[in-house]
């Protein structure tokens, strides 16, 4: 008997080790992943619309149209193939069309609807991305791409887009590296005050607009030492998406410029009090889009894993979870995340990704969902079972034992 006590309680005791260890487990989610919307060209932004939709950004594929230089070097033809597509109730479609995007012959490079965000009134706003210098725009594409590097307003009840502040022709902007401006606007949010906030990937800078259209620079990411035995001296910073915190400060999200160093991307925090920039959380590579979720955690996409400029190749995505309370730093995926550019905190605690962003064709959008795991106590049960099962044999086996003696 006094055998059977002490196997059973060993039983029991890695028992509750187990199941303590397997609570402690369970904060590092798991996810499934599945293809909610399809064939879409070239999608980037997403947004959460007041209808409970998901909305994504398609810039598109260019066109045979007009054309111009973009800042590396290629030529981008100018179409009609930008549009703003929705899933609602498990029908996906394009709601807005005929929008104007730039692309390569190939439909590479697209800069088109870029972004969408939606105020406090459930109005939506677009985001045109551009590439180039706002002469070239406004020498070259006419009233057709006259929005692009633009805020705008969408129509989703019907009219005419109607343009808010130019961007790409704001007066305040520099090319850190020299040479002629390059602006890009890349990311778009709404802070409590209506002002926009955009990240212009192309001048290295972080823009507001007022709703009335007055663009200011509200700071640019410095220059960094580059690690790397190639490359220049230094790389530039590129941010491409700024979020506004549950502490009211916009968090920046760094892509960095050539060679791309793996980890040397930084999430920056500008406090729109103080206007202090300071470095929020190290340690990415090449990031894409933030978004925070409905109790303060940030979600960090990196658009690839090993940079943009490996020899290896770029490898995939990754999306990280940084906890609101601990700062701690948690992968939810990576395996399947192909160029991706968005990422959503829907309110059914899912979260969207925008995916393949670089394709004319054949663009997704992605729901990646909690997989609940079984929960501790279960576990214990399940546990202390098998543990009085084990030690109901080894009383058997000691019975046979002394019968043999």
């Amino acid at each position: 008997m006094s055998r059977y006590l002490t196997a059973l309680r060993l039983a029991m005791a890695v028992a509750v080790s187990s199941a303590a260890l397997a609570s402690r487990h369970a904060a590092a989610a798991v996810y499934s992943i599945s293809e909610v919307m399809h064939d879409l060209a070239s999608p980037r932004g997403l947004a959460l619309g007041p209808d409970g939709g998901i909305y994504v950004a398609e810039a598109g594929s260019g066109g045979s149209g007009p054309s111009v230089v973009l800042g590396n070097g290629n030529t981008a033809f100018l179409g009609a193939t930008s549009s703003l597509s929705r899933l609602l109730g498990g029908v996906q479609e394009r709601v807005l069309t005929d929008l104007p995007s730039i692309a390569t012959a190939a439909g590479l490079d697209a800069s088109g609807l870029q972004d969408v965000a939606f105020d406090g009134l459930g109005q939506a706003y677009g985001l045109f991305s551009f590439g180039s210098e706002s002469s070239q725009r406004d020498a070259n594409l006419g009233t057709a791409g006259a929005n692009l590097g633009r805020i705008v307003r969408l129509p989703l009840s019907g009219g005419g887009v109607e343009p808010i502040a130019d961007l790409a022709s704001h007066e305040g902007l520099t090319n850190p590296a020299g040479g002629a401006t390059d602006s890009n606007p890349f990311g778009v949010a709404i802070a409590s005050n209506g002002d926009f906030l955009v990240a212009d990937a192309g001048g290295n800078s972080f823009l507001k607009a007022s709703p009335a259209g007055a663009v200011s620079t509200l700071g640019v990411l410095p220059a960094r030492p580059n690690p790397l035995p190639f490359g220049p001296p230094v790389f530039q910073s590129v941010p491409t998406t700024i979020a506004v915190g549950p502490d009211g400060a916009y968090y920046i999200g760094q892509l960095t410029g050539f060679p791309f160093p793996p980890g040397a991307a930084n999430v920056y925090r500008f406090d729109p009090t103080t206007n202090v920039l300071s470095v929020a959380h190290t340690g990415f590579t090449n990031i894409i889009d933030l978004t925070f979720d409905e109790v303060g955690n940030l979600f960090v996409l990196q658009i690839t894993t090993n940079g943009l400029a490996s020899a290896t190749g770029p490898g995939p995505g990754a999306l990280f979870k940084i906890d609101g309370v601990t700062g701690d730093r948690t992968l939810i995926a990576s395996e399947g995340l192909l160029f991706p550019g968005s990422v959503l905190a829907g309110p059914d605690g899912a979260l969207y990704v925008s995916n393949r962003t670089n394709a004319p064709t054949g663009g997704q959008v992605l729901r990646l969902t909690p997989v609940p795991e079984p929960s501790s106590v279960g576990i214990l049960w399940t546990l202390l079972l098998m543990g009085s099962a084990s030690a109901r044999r080894l009383k058997t086996k000691g019975t046979l034992q002394c019968r043999r003696t």
